[in-house]
């Protein structure tokens, strides 16, 4: 703990010294999941608090550092014979991402967000005094609450107490067909209520075809089950997998490793990898063959490396939404129409009440909906949990298109009583995003900013999060570079991606060699 107290000692020292100086700085963290353009910006430098400072078994917490990834906390853990409630499902997202951002996994309609699995965390504020905040009463429990989801606007976390459930060795995966975006949705809120899963997501292939998928944690696996694995060059890609599963209507069933079931979307990024075959037009096949031979560079890692690097994240619509159950149909029916996007993810969560910058459903504006109305036991799931919707895929070439293409989505999602995470492309002009995610009006946020000195010298999460839908000229000049070209854009992200090794992170990672 004392080379952390150094650490954090000179964090302070910076966030005091731009605090007294009234000059405005960001954080840097060495890596991001967002797709948020970066900004230039003065920065305070985090990136050496990447350690697990500690587990403890009889306690069944962790004690982490921020930028400790999630396949780092695994293989600490795992050894110990304990695994956090919820993992995100990239093992580059960090503990503190997930606890500043808004981190909803298929374990998350059973135990919240990621920011509910801890217990307490250590912040340097503003004006750079370091506190402890909690749920404690006695530690500052209204920041803990707020500062969770609200980007790091409020203080720098750097420090995290995570909670631990007792792993087991597989999770017995069920994948069951769906003939209709109406029958996946009300399947998804019957198995949220099934006792006995652990794990509850889906995949939407097309309105036609679906597939809810579900985990029971257990020890025990048939002689004559083969363990599925995902993390090998030449096992499939789990969507892939899921699709050929339920290739015909009825229920399929694997054994999968536990950690392999946790980082099962980590090879193709779900399935965005398979945008980069199609960046390239039919030059770069997509089958078995392709994906083995090019394994390094479709781990989530270095997609996002590249993704960066290319300036294809500006072309690039990925967003998460929270949907009332209610309108989730209508949602995906306006989708389908207008951005042509398949596969959509299907993840219920837990809602979380506002004041929060965690993005939570609200009553439609679509009183028509006849399946808004809350029959049998379907009332509790819908009054207690909301559906994220995850769309990501190829928008407009233009950037004008493109952001119109956005701020329709914005407007559907808004009408239809849903919300957005905030990691992705943001457009929402200040006072509208205020009266969304400032529950009405941001009162309670600007109070606490200034509470605990964050006015000076922190950005608030609108700053932070909007994408303007002007063009710069610096972005004008930047789009018209050689390297960004088609297909010279491409080859350099690539590029860069493989400077970064990145690629020897899953080569030489253990939590796909975990045994028992």
């Amino acid at each position: 703990m004392e080379q952390h107290a150094a650490k954090v000692a000179r964090i302070a020292s910076a966030a005091r010294g731009f605090f007294e100086r009234h000059e405005r700085y960001r954080i840097f963290h060495g890596s991001t999941n967002s797709t948020r353009p970066r900004p230039q910006s003065k920065v305070v430098d985090i990136s050496d608090l990447r350690d697990v400072l500690s587990v403890d078994a009889s306690r069944r917490v962790a004690v982490v550092e921020p930028n400790v990834p999630m396949d780092k906390l695994v293989e600490a853990t795992l050894p110990h014979g304990l695994v956090p409630p919820v993992v995100m499902e990239f093992p580059g997202i960090t503990a503190g991402g997930g606890f500043a951002g808004t981190a909803g996994e298929s374990s998350s309609f059973r135990h919240g967000f990621f920011d509910d699995t801890v217990n307490r965390v250590e912040m340097v504020l503003g004006d750079g005094k370091v506190i402890k905040a909690s749920r404690d009463e006695k530690e500052h429990p209204r920041l803990f609450r707020c500062a969770a989801g609200a980007v790091g606007t409020l203080g720098t976390t750097t420090l995290l107490e995570v909670k631990l459930m007792k792993a087991r060795k597989y999770v017995r995966t069920r994948y069951r067909r769906t003939s209709s975006v109406a029958e996946a949705v009300a399947a998804v809120e019957e198995e949220v209520q099934r006792e006995g899963n652990d794990y509850v997501d889906g995949i939407l292939f097309s309105k036609g075809h679906g597939v809810i998928v579900t985990g029971q944690l257990t020890d025990e696996k048939p002689d004559s089950a083969k363990a599925q694995k995902f993390s090998g060059a030449w096992d499939p890609w789990f969507y892939l997998h899921a699709r050929d599963r339920t290739a015909s209507v009825g229920v399929a069933e694997d054994y999968i490793p536990l950690p392999e079931y946790l980082f099962r979307y980590d090879r193709g990024g779900f399935w965005v990898g398979t945008a980069a075959f199609e960046y390239f037009k039919g030059l770069v096949p997509f089958n078995r063959f392709t994906r083995w031979f090019l394994d390094d560079f479709l781990h989530t890692r270095m997609l996002y490396r590249a993704l960066h690097a290319s300036g294809e994240d500006a072309k690039f619509l990925v967003q998460d939404i929270a949907m009332p159950f209610e309108t989730a149909e209508k949602f995906v029916d306006y989708t389908a129409e207008q951005t042509k996007i398949w596969p959509l993810w299907l993840c219920p969560l837990q809602r979380r009440a506002p004041p929060t910058f965690h993005p939570f459903t609200t009553p439609s504006k679509d009183t028509d909906t006849a399946a808004g109305k809350k029959e049998d036991d379907k009332g509790a799931v819908r009054e207690n949990m909301m559906l994220n919707i995850g769309l990501w895929g190829w928008g407009p070439s233009t950037r004008a298109e493109f952001i119109k293409m956005n701020r329709e989505v914005e407007k559907k999602v808004r009408e239809l009583g849903g919300m957005k995470w905030l990691y992705a492309h943001t457009y929402y002009e200040q006072k509208e995003f205020f009266n969304m995610y400032g529950s009405g009006g941001p009162g309670w946020y600007f109070r606490l900013r200034g509470k605990y000195r964050a006015m000076r010298s922190l950005p608030t999460v609108w700053e932070k999060v909007h994408v303007s839908t002007e063009i710069s000229p610096a972005e004008e000049k930047a789009g018209k570079e050689w390297k960004r070209k088609w297909p010279i854009a491409g080859f350099y992200g690539i590029y860069k991606s493989i400077k970064s090794g990145d690629y020897w992170l899953h080569r030489n990672a253990k939590w796909n060699k975990w045994k028992e």
